[in-house]
């Protein structure tokens, strides 16, 4: 039964379901609806799908995230970097507007809904750590700005194309005799009106008396208040006949059972796209559903929560959507509405269900210069370009490698953008790895303490050379160390001892083993003792598997200051008296 609960959240917190919790559910799932039928719409045209691939992608999903997700506030559906991913994918193998298109959405969803399933189930949760946080800052800001500049072409009214900011900037100038001045005007008007409804809204319905929870649905409503002033402006005055793009019919039903192609050239064009995909919609879902569980003490499954999100893509497959991932604006949003447990997605699920079926035939003449004021309002807020100085001050190896992956995404395109960022962290990472900080210490006086001579006043033995090596030795670095002992012993000819202090490492890979025997042949040619100190428990088992502590001509202290005392007392060859300190 524990197994089972462990692959079903549902039956967990399904126990204890009452009906202050069906109050609470219901009431954040008013309010995510409200916001997401807009939103949905937005990001499928941004996707390059039509608008009721959004819908069909919100409704299935979230259902099976609530039975298989183990965050309580997570809302899963269509986002912003997700669907601009999508558009890139599938728009080199299929005519945006064809059925092939459609079909290359559905095989994503369904390749990206494998992959994660199979990681979730092999606990592989841990290969989204080589995604550094630096890297995904930068490429959701990169993603915000092309997103938004992708828009663009819907405010304007114009024609353009490309999935690069270059490319997608000289479409649009070349086009811009092109202008519709009243999709113009109305794109201006929604985006500004959004943005006041973002920033100031709430605010002035505080002040005239309002409840926070009235204000705060109100707030959420904006969209809808811009989807309607619109749709009405431009069914009442015939602006469709004058231009205006709307988005027409949408089909009125339920999502419709699906399929996936399988072509093998087809999922071999998409394979790539599709990890991509899955590792930065679980890096963003797990950093947002981790955040709000430890607003109320819960805790969620990294790997379990791979199975979730996987069953939400392969239901997103079946069901006429796109891939999906935990969005971070409808998450907050359903985490302060009140919700309590995935049922709230459940019901969300319902709310938008029933929009399919009964309210599509008002989003006839909905202009998408409304939709593209809502995605770019939307996307703004992920673009943060403090990012750069942050990382400039702290670190030049993480700014270079935001640097990079900003500069790719924009000129190259997202998908190079985040492989190239990856890439780069992994790199950086060996880099600093290979070069370990490696520090000669000394006694602090009066203390048992040990800390790096060129920090801090310490007294020290000419005769004994004590490093501490500030890294796990592995392949990588295992020559550095070899070079850095020989160096300094040749420099420092009254050495006779050398201490390598374990209290850092980690792990002594198979490599750098044969580092450490080389160590010790070379220091006992030259009449050097070679030892350890404060070697953790399950270093020091992998040691004695083999020859090494047996053929150490050192010792193997419990402590460094045990050594320190053991040399002390050691008088210099030639002589009785003590080893002079140097302070």
């Amino acid at each position: 039964m524990t197994s089972l609960r462990r692959y079903l959240p549902l039956l967990d917190w399904g126990r204890t379901y009452n009906r202050t919790a069906f109050s609470n559910d219901m009431i954040a799932a008013v309010i995510v609806t409200i916001m997401l039928i807009p939103q949905s719409l937005a990001y499928a045209l941004l996707a390059g799908l039509p608008p009721e691939a959004g819908i069909y992608a919100s409704i299935a999903p979230i259902i099976l995230y609530a039975v298989f997700g183990t965050s309580r506030a997570l809302a899963v559906g269509p986002v912003a970097v997700v669907s601009l991913l999508t558009a890139s994918a599938i728009g080199q193998v299929a005519e945006q507007g064809t059925a092939g298109y459609a079909v290359a959405a559905l095989t994503l969803a369904f390749l990206s809904g494998v992959f994660l399933v199979l990681m979730g189930v092999l606990r592989l949760g841990f290969l989204a750590n080589f995604l550094s946080h630096p890297v995904i800052a930068g490429f959701i800001t990169a993603s915000g700005i092309l997103i938004a500049t992708s828009q663009l072409k819907h405010i304007l009214g114009v024609s353009a194309h490309g999935h690069t900011l270059p490319e997608m900037l000289g479409s649009m100038l070349s086009n811009l005799a092109e202008i519709n001045w009243i999709t113009l005007v109305i794109g201006v008007l929604a985006t500004a009106f959004l943005f006041w409804v973002r920033k100031g809204l709430k605010p002035l319905l505080r002040r005239m008396g309002a409840s926070p929870l009235v204000a705060d649905i109100l707030t959420k409503a904006g969209p809808v208040a811009a989807v309607v002033a619109t749709t009405l402006a431009v069914w009442g005055f015939g602006l469709a006949e004058q231009g205006v793009k709307i988005v027409g019919a949408v089909p009125q039903s339920l999502p419709p059972l699906t399929l996936p192609g399988f072509s093998p050239d087809l999922i071999g064009a998409l394979l790539m796209p599709a990890i991509l995909i899955s590792v930065i919609g679980f890096v963003e879902s797990v950093s947002v559903a981790q955040t709000l569980a430890a607003k109320k003490r819960q805790r969620i499954d990294p790997d379990q929560e791979l199975i979730g999100l996987g069953a939400a893509n392969l239901g997103a497959a079946f069901t006429g959507g796109y891939p999906v991932t935990g969005g971070f604006a409808r998450s907050v949003v359903n985490f302060d509405a009140g919700a309590e447990t995935p049922a709230a997605g459940a019901f969300t699920a319902v709310g938008l269900a029933i929009a399919a079926v009964a309210l599509t035939p008002l989003v006839y003449f909905l202009p998408t210069a409304t939709l593209a004021a809502t995605i770019i309002v939307a996307v703004l807020s992920l673009v943060d370009l403090s990012i750069l100085k942050k990382t400039w001050g702290y670190s030049r190896a993480d700014f270079t490698a935001v640097a990079v992956t900003i500069l790719l995404t924009l000129t190259m395109g997202v998908e190079v953008g985040v492989a190239s960022g990856v890439a780069i962290s992994v790199l950086l990472h060996l880099y600093k790895t290979s070069r370990p900080h490696v520090a000669e210490v000394g006694l602090v006086p009066g203390t048992q303490h040990f800390r790096n001579i060129h920090r801090h006043q310490v007294a020290t033995n000419p005769r004994l050379l004590s490093l501490r090596v500030d890294e796990s030795l592995y392949f990588a670095n295992a020559r550095f160390l070899e070079d850095l002992i020989q160096a300094r012993v040749v420099e420092g000819s009254d050495i006779r001892d050398v201490v390598l202090i374990f209290s850092a490492v980690n792990a002594v890979d198979y490599s750098a083993l044969e580092s450490l025997e080389a160590i010790n042949q070379r220091l006992g040619d030259l009449g050097v003792g070679f030892h350890l100190t404060e070697v953790k428990g399950p270093v020091m088992d992998r040691l004695k598997r083999s020859h090494f502590v047996d053929d150490l001509n050192g010792r193997v202290f419990l402590s460094q200051y045990d050594a320190w005392l053991h040399f002390l007392a050691r008088p210099p060859e030639g002589s009785a008296e003590e080893p002079p300190l140097v302070r």
